[in-house]
């Protein structure tokens, strides 16, 4: 997705690290970091914690990931029989050709590793993305038509207390994105901000489209609830958030819009229906809600833009950014 000239402008030490530390939810809460460990079937033979580095190999394996990286306080677990990584390394080199770029390259890999998984050679706990189809390279040009015009920009800006927290810019050039921004060019433009992200927003917005490009998808929010929804898996939750402005989405393309307003109303309908079913003795409101329910299933809109990424953009988000406890 990244053009091989891609640039980073805009950023200092501290505004890099805020960026980085935005995914990483509440850092007093949960096991932190991965396990990495290679194991010859009976025993571990390596093991690493990314954060706390090379463990003491030796334990006995029986395949629970959950259960070491409970004991070791890890969020995720890898783990590879020997010689594994040297079979997914063979079958990459196999298959790749000249022509293939990076997206190509990257889908590639990722193919060959849920092979691996699928054969047990590779195990992974927890599983996100396990019902979500693997993309393929025109699928992910597809999605990134739908997201983001040529020359156009995806921006994030997080607040906290009043402040613009940390902001980044991805600028898209033909085929892929040619510039990582931050945040340091946007102050000269943004002036004195009131202390209301909900309205700041908007001059946070401009000076995005002053310094790098128009914006074709623009997301705001406090930094304390998008690091809750990093955490929320609950069906609904972005929809939830964007309905209530604790998320601005500024502007909106087509596909994030319609996926989030079929999203929001099965959640509000299916509220409804739970709600009323404590008083439906006789069972006459129940059957009204199913046929308002039913009225809200894919439509048409959701199914072109499900029939042109190859899956549901809302699915892919709540797996992928949700977090063990």
């Amino acid at each position: 997705m990244l053009t091989a000239d891609v640039a980073f402008e805009g950023w200092t030490t501290q505004s890099w690290r805020r960026f980085l530390e935005m995914w990483q939810g509440d850092r007093e809460a949960g096991p932190k970091g991965g396990l990495v460990l290679v194991h010859d079937g009976a025993r571990v033979e390596k093991m690493i914690h990314t954060r706390s580095g090379r463990l003491v190999p030796g334990l006995p394996f029986s395949g629970d990931l959950a259960a070491l990286a409970s004991e070791h306080g890890a969020s995720w677990a890898l783990a590879t029989h020997r010689g594994g990584l040297d079979e997914l390394m063979e079958r990459f080199g196999a298959r790749l050709r000249r022509e293939d770029n990076l997206t190509a390259q990257v889908l590639l890999l990722l193919s060959i590793v849920r092979e691996l998984i699928n054969e047990g050679a590779i195990l992974l706990w927890p599983k996100p993305l396990s019902g979500v189809p693997l993309p393929t390279a025109p699928m992910v040009a597809r999605t990134t038509d739908l997201l983001c015009a040529d020359g156009h920009a995806l921006g994030i800006g997080l607040f906290d207390e009043g402040k613009l927290h940390t902001l980044a810019v991805l600028r898209r050039r033909g085929a892929g994105f040619d510039l990582v921004g931050g945040p340091e060019p946007l102050y000269a433009h943004m002036g004195l901000l009131s202390g209301d992200w909900r309205r700041d927003y908007r001059f946070v917005a401009e000076a995005i489209e002053q310094t790098y490009a128009p914006l074709s998808l623009g997301c705001f929010a406090e930094l304390g609830v998008f690091r809750e929804l990093l955490r929320d898996p609950t069906p609904g939750a972005w929809s939830r958030a964007v309905a209530v402005r604790d998320v601005v989405l500024s502007p909106v393309p087509i596909a994030i819009g319609v996926a989030l307003g079929v999203d929001g109303a099965r959640v509000a309908a299916d509220s409804v229906q739970r709600a009323f079913a404590r008083f439906d003795t006789f069972g006459l409101v129940a059957p009204v809600l199913e046929m308002a329910r039913k009225l809200i299933e894919p439509g048409p809109g959701e199914e072109k833009v499900t029939k042109s990424l190859g899956f549901n953009p809302l699915v892919v988000l709540r797996s992928l950014l949700a977090r063990a406890d």
